[in-house]
């Protein structure tokens, strides 16, 4: 993240200067989209959720969201193409098919398109919360209460007391929070069978296309690696149990075993790893 401007300007200044960043748009990005979940959640507990406001604020929700995704990918890609590391051919797809950023712009996008899910919105917000109160502190409060001069160079200038306290929240929630998006996208699958169940619209292909993003958060992400352990491993206590049925035992088994093998040859790093060995220059002969 970009540092504040100087603090020897004006503070007109110095937040016109900020407001004409990629990074102030990406702020306001994730801003309108709390602001537009906290609008669709009260519908929602009205019993308001198809209401005119309501889906108003569900799509600009997912809008705010690929915009901001969108703002880190150009951003990443620009910075790529100056530093002359963009990979060509099958090795610069598979380059973004592995940018969690580039995940989630796409899930965004089919979210934005698909039927109405609540539970979606969650995980976005959970982010974006983290991303407002980051720019906040590092960007927003400089600007609006400048830190006194510390009394030697080599010294750090102090925190204001709300600086603090936005630094502590972030740290001492940041791991917990994100266990809460990994249980949250690992329900998501749930939410959308039940659709698939009734034989809902799109339901099957929003399946497949969730399947295949919720695969790249598992070979990405911890938090979704644990709490996929963790389910594991209480399924396998309820199996090993005398009381449960050899017939649950044996689905259970042949459906985790099946599970791995899926994991395996959906493994995006051994198709990268040939894609660079056969884009490997040769040695002459």
């Amino acid at each position: 993240m970009a540092p504040p401007p100087p603090a020897n300007k004006p503070m007109g200044e110095r937040l016109l200067a900020v407001a004409q960043t990629l990074q102030f748009a990406w702020f306001c990005g994730h801003l309108t989209l709390l602001l537009c979940v906290m609008r669709y959640s009260l519908s929602y507990v009205f019993l308001r959720s198809y209401s005119r406001w309501a889906q108003f604020s569900y799509r600009t929700a997912f809008l705010s969201a690929a915009a901001t995704y969108g703002i880190v990918v150009f951003k990443a890609y620009r910075a790529r193409m100056k530093s002359g590391r963009a990979q060509g051919g099958l090795g610069g797809v598979l380059q973004l098919a592995a940018d969690e950023n580039v995940q989630y712009l796409i899930m965004a996008l089919i979210w934005l398109l698909s039927r109405q899910i609540p539970l979606a919105l969650l995980p976005f917000a959970v982010y974006s919360v983290f991303h407002v109160l980051t720019y906040v502190r590092s960007t927003l409060l400089p600007i609006l209460q400048p830190p006194p001069q510390p009394a030697s160079p080599s010294q750090k200038p102090p925190q204001s007391g709300l600086s603090e306290t936005i630094g502590k929240f972030v740290k001492g929630y940041y791991d917990t929070s994100m266990t809460l998006v990994a249980i949250l996208e690992i329900l998501l699958v749930f939410r959308i069978l039940g659709s698939v169940l009734i034989l809902q619209k799109g339901a099957f292909v929003l399946l497949l296309e969730y399947a295949v993003f919720l695969r790249a958060r598992f070979a990405q992400s911890t938090f979704v690696q644990q709490v996929f352990t963790q389910i594991g491993n209480r399924i396998d206590v309820y199996a090993a149990d005398q009381r449960t049925p050899p017939v649950a035992r044996q689905v259970w088994e042949q459906a985790k075993g099946g599970l791995q093998k899926v994991v395996e040859m959906t493994d995006l790093r051994r198709y990268a790893q040939g894609a660079q060995q056969q884009s490997a220059p040769k040695k002459a002969q």
